[in-house]
């Protein structure tokens, strides 16, 4: 069998709640050896995140997959001396404590690149590691209305809108695993490791395109849509007969002629105004009676195949219990079933992309807190000896 491709990367995940500890989780799928180090009693919150089924964190079991655990208290001589250890034998580490926390315990990129220059030290923090800012706790909610996204989100007569979900702190765990790679493959060339400062506000302000570029040439600030887009029209979500919802897209002038063509108002396509995607969003309200109108005569099931048929881009509004038996992520094995000798088969998401020559995989979902402490630390070459005085002094 061909080696993963991050096969004889070690990382070291230190971070908890969510950016890091997700690109740690990217970097395990494709081969990294990911060694998990939480305090001893204070494990990653995500343990507890979320339903749970028999005391055990679902959560955690799909953000903890790949990893063995250890649990180290970094604030400890012992601890300390052995995070020093293990970065020595490491490509990788990547923490989220507040800027100055590693210095407080001796454990900055001084004596980490000292230990091995050719580690890569990946800070991820709410606001980065200078600046006003720096020093204020930083959470995915706060990203996700600093950026301006939640500015944009909802009807333009309600409140902004939050993400139900962790949004933020999962594009910056994108945004972290591609900062890696991208600082190893510098390594190649320089042969030294180097600081990735990576925040959740940046990634997320990114995310939203030529915003900045906008109201820096034209003064132009977007205002909230709804469902509707500024760019494109008919573009929104459609209630159908059954009482089920559709989402309709047309950024493509030809897929916006398709739609009007199906659902019998061929006639404005000729308007003037339909030739160009602004111009149609400033029509809305009519492309929206018409499509709208023609959808909400008709069952989802009948809406999905005439559009279909028409070449017309559609979907449908699935909640998580459509997800799981949706033929074409079925077809993909996006959600895939894994073994676990605490809870048996346990579906979640698969790796994020298919190689055809290298592939990921899941090899383990998340484990108990700790469980590979011994193991890993034996490893690392302690002692039994030296293993009891970590214990003896609360390290791990």
């Amino acid at each position: 069998m061909t080696a993963a491709p991050l096969s004889g990367l070690r990382v070291l995940d230190c971070a908890t709640l969510f950016a890091g500890p997700l690109a740690a989780t990217l970097l395990g799928d494709f081969g990294a050896e990911v060694i998990k180090i939480e305090h001893p009693t204070r494990p990653d919150p995500s343990r507890g995140h979320g339903p749970s089924k028999d005391g055990i964190g679902l959560w955690w079991k799909h953000l903890g997959r790949n990893k063995r655990t250890i649990t180290l208290d970094l604030s400890t001589p012992g601890g300390r001396a052995t995070l020093l250890r293990l970065a020595a034998t490491a490509d990788v580490v990547i923490e989220n404590f507040r800027p100055g926390t590693l210095e407080k315990w001796d454990l900055g990129w001084p004596e980490l690149s000292a230990v091995n220059p050719r580690l890569v030290l990946t800070r991820v923090t709410g606001f980065g590691q200078f600046g006003p800012s720096a020093h204020r706790p930083g959470f995915g909610t706060l990203a996700e209305a600093m950026s301006g996204f939640a500015a944009l989100t909802g009807e333009p007569d309600a409140p902004p809108t939050l993400p139900p979900f962790g949004l933020a702190d999962s594009v910056a765990g994108l945004a972290t695993g591609y900062a890696v790679l991208t600082a190893l493959a510098a390594r190649e060339r320089t042969g030294r490791g180097q600081v990735v400062d990576l925040s959740l506000i940046e990634p997320m302000l990114s995310l939203l395109g030529p915003q900045p570029t906008w109201y820096d040439q034209l003064g132009y600030v977007q205002r909230r849509t709804g469902n509707r887009s500024a760019n494109n029209a008919p573009r929104n979500l459609y209630r159908t007969a059954d009482g089920s919802w559709v989402a309709v897209s047309t950024s493509a002038q030809s897929v916006a002629e398709r739609v009007m063509r199906l659902v019998g108002r061929p006639d404005l396509i000729d308007e003037p105004w339909f030739a160009t995607g602004a111009d149609r969003a400033r029509h809305a309200d009519v492309l929206d009676e018409a499509v709208g109108g023609w959808i909400a005569e008709r069952p989802r099931d009948e809406v999905l195949a005439a559009f279909e048929k028409a070449e017309a881009a559609i979907a449908p509004v699935q909640d998580v219990r459509e997800v799981m038996t949706d033929p074409q992520y079925r077809a993909l094995d996006t959600i895939t079933t894994v073994d676990d000798p605490d809870l048996g088969p346990l579906r979640m998401q698969n790796v994020l992309f298919r190689l055809s020559a290298t592939p990921g995989a899941i090899r383990w979902a998340g484990r108990p807190h700790g469980a590979d402490t011994d193991e890993v630390l034996t490893e690392l070459g302690l002692t039994p000896a030296e293993l009891t005085a970590l214990r003896a002094e609360g390290a791990v």
